[in-house]
C-alpha cells in the first residue's frame, strides 16, 4: 500500500466515530497493537525530543524500505505513534520524504490534542522524516 492509501484508510476509520471520546478510545486501542520496539532500542538516542511523554522510535532499513518500531510510556501517545508507524513503516525513504501529513488535520487529531501532545506529534513526524533523509542520503 502507498502512504496515501494508508492515510485514506485511517481517515475512513476515524470517520466511523461520532465523537472524540470514541476516537481517543480507538487511538488507545491502536497503541495496544503497536509492534513492540526491542528493549535494546529504548535508549536516549531513540527518544523523540519535544514529546511530553517518553517516545522511543527506531528505524531500520530493509532493502529499499524503512521499518519503524516504537514505544511510549503513555497510552494515548503510544496510539499516536502507532498511527504514524502504520503510515510510514515499510515505505521507501523517498516516499516518506515526499508524503503529505494532511491526513492528521483531516482526522482532526492535532486540534483535539493538548498543545504539548500536538507538539509531540509534530516531533514524531519530524523524526520519521529525519530517518528517511538519513537513509536516503546513504544511497
Amino acid at each position: 500500500m502507498t502512504i496515501k492509501e494508508v492515510q485514506n484508510e485511517i481517515i475512513d476509520e476515524f470517520s466511523m466515530f461520532d465523537d472524540w471520546t470514541e476516537r481517543y478510545e480507538y487511538i488507545i486501542e491502536l497503541g495496544k497493537s503497536l509492534p513492540m520496539i526491542d528493549e535494546k532500542y529504548k535508549t536516549d538516542e531513540n527518544l523523540i525530543r519535544g514529546c511530553q511523554s517518553k517516545v522511543w522510535l527506531n528505524a531500520e532499513q530493509k532493502e529499499d524500505e524503512i521499518v519503524f518500531t516504537a514505544d511510549s510510556d503513555a497510552i494515548l501517545t503510544k496510539g499516536i505513534i502507532a498511527i504514524m508507524i502504520r503510515v510510514f513503516s515499510n515505505q521507501s525513504p523517498k516516499s516518506i520524504l515526499e508524503a503529505s501529513t494532511d491526513f492528521v488535520d483531516e482526522i482532526g487529531l492535532k486540534e483535539h490534542l493538548s498543545p504539548t501532545r500536538a507538539n509531540g506529534l509534530v516531533s514524531m513526524i519530524k523524526q520519521i522524516k529525519m530517518y528517511a533523509l538519513a537513509f536516503d542520503a546513504k544511497k
